[in-house]
């Protein structure tokens, strides 16, 4: 068993799943159009050309995405999507990156059980928990 994250955009799900590529390293991109599936009728035509379904490879978990129809779009809520960075300094570029453009919930600091930690919500309206594992120093103090 294996568990994804699929999050929903109102039209941003190529600019958003671009920009995650690029921050997050990801891997293997694919966008799927609604123009070229069996919904291209059932959506508006100035909709066909946005994302039925997004594919992004990060790390070794798959990232999904699609544009819902604005009506039916609601804003994300009662989730965090978590990342873990090898280190402090990854954990702050990503976090930067992620930030630009959005809302900062909680700047990037050492907490009890990480280096690095922040809460912050993207310019796409996704919510996000930037972490990075703790180092030998810290694991000792606990």
């Amino acid at each position: 068993m294996q568990l994804s994250l699929h999050l929903t955009f109102a039209g941003q799900c190529e600019a958003a799943f671009e920009f995650y590529q690029r921050t997050l390293g990801g891997a293997d991109l694919l966008l799927f159009r609604y123009a070229d599936s069996p919904m291209a009728e059932k959506v508006p035509p100035a909709w066909r050309e946005k994302i039925v379904h997004a594919n992004l490879t990060v790390g070794d978990r798959v990232l999904m995405g699609a544009d819902v129809l604005p009506d039916t779009h609601e804003r994300p809520q009662g989730f965090f999507a978590f990342l873990t960075c090898r280190d402090a300094a990854e954990a702050e570029r990503v976090f930067g990156a992620l930030a630009d453009g959005g809302t900062i919930q909680m700047a990037p600091q050492k907490t009890f059980w990480s280096p690095c930690f922040g809460v912050l919500v993207d310019r796409f309206s996704i919510p996000w928990e930037i972490t990075c594992e703790a180092d030998a120093a810290m694991k000792e103090e606990r």
